[in-house]
């Protein structure tokens, strides 16, 4: 269950970015998570939800964005986004689209990135 892993790594960098910048408050949380970081999106939003209790994040939206697989094909050089709809997140295996070969390089949708942090920092008085 490595979903609860990358929610407190997601957490723990939104805890300290929001520490950096003197914040009394984290309002909402945009996370990029592609198709191919064999992640449950919303496995990984409960948890965020469950760990931000008892922190300036407990009251957070937190947002997943999807991220498509992007492919490069060794064989006939197609390039662009994989249609992964049937893809089991947990054992995803991609082909090209146009031949249905496996020799491929994925370009896009592996990671998982928090895009945007918005954060209420305290009325200078």
């Amino acid at each position: 269950m490595h979903e609860l892993s990358m929610a407190d790594g997601i957490l723990k960098a939104v805890l300290s970015n929001a520490e950096e910048n003197d914040a009394t408050e984290v309002i909402e949380v945009t996370v990029e998570m592609g198709r191919m970081a064999l992640l449950n999106p919303e496995q990984v939003k409960f948890m965020l939800g469950v760990l931000s209790e008892d922190t300036i994040a407990k009251d957070a939206k937190f947002i997943i964005e999807d991220i498509p697989i992007e492919i490069e094909c060794q064989e006939c050089s197609y390039s662009g986004k994989v249609e992964d709809e049937d893809l089991d997140h947990y054992t995803p295996v991609v082909v090209c689209p146009k031949c249905d070969t496996n020799r491929i390089a994925i370009t896009n949708g592996k990671d998982c990135i928090v895009k945007n942090i918005i954060i209420e920092k305290p009325d200078d008085e």
